[in-house]
């Protein structure tokens, strides 16, 4: 498996070139971070994007969701899609509001979903939804049963045609600016997770799992 994706004409970047990513593992590591993508599709001429938890799973995205709903039943016919998920590292407030930027991760994914029919294959990406979520949670909460498998469609993206485009690094303000009396620089971001609030039907003797108790990423 080669380490870098291949560049496209679908793929290469056009605009800021030099931020373009096309490392497999740097891009793994966008979407393994990212919590939800955004799965842009057309549909008898209406463009439609649909934000929905996924994982990755070694050279593939999965995705889910009901199966009887438009983006699911679109995609299981072989609709061509693009998968994107961005992260935001900081803001970047430069002298001038030109200069205004975002430190940023983001990736975009071409290709054409298929559907999973397998059981095993559907459990399996289920699993990665969960542990990507809150590790050590599918073993400590009932998992699906037949009737609620059938109920969710389970689509797969094969990994080929991907590119990221990453921004990091200073404020860049025009050279008749830095001497502006205006404060300049970055504020990180990052999100961050509250203590748990237990469900108001949970029995109070259950104590939070550690993972939902000191839940981190």
């Amino acid at each position: 498996m080669p380490n870098s994706f291949p560049i496209t004409e679908r793929t290469r970047l056009v605009r800021e070139a030099h931020r373009a990513v096309y490392d497999r593992e740097a891009i793994y590591k966008i979407f393994d971070e990212a919590f939800v993508c955004h799965v842009g599709f057309a549909q008898e001429g209406q463009p439609f994007v649909i934000p929905t938890m996924f994982a990755r799973i070694g050279d593939a995205i999965y995705f889910h969701g009901s199966a009887a709903s438009r983006l699911l039943r679109g995609l299981s016919g072989g609709l061509p899609v693009c998968i994107t998920a961005t992260l935001t590292d900081g803001l970047v407030l430069a002298r001038s509001i030109f200069n205004h930027s975002m430190n940023y991760r983001s990736v975009v994914a071409l290709g054409t979903a298929i559907l999973i029919d397998d059981p095993a294959e559907k459990l399996q990406a289920l699993r990665a939804f969960t542990e990507k979520l809150i590790p050590g949670r599918w073993n400590h909460a009932r998992q699906p049963n037949e009737k609620e498998l059938k109920a969710t469609s389970i689509l797969k993206l094969p990994l080929t045609e991907v590119s990221a485009k990453v921004r990091t690094g200073d404020v860049e303000d025009d050279a008749g600016d830095y001497a502006l009396p205006v404060w300049a620089g970055i504020i990180p971001t990052r999100l961050v997770a509250g203590p748990p609030v237990r469900d108001a039907r949970c029995d109070v003797s259950i104590p939070a799992p550690d993972y939902a108790a000191h839940y981190h990423r």
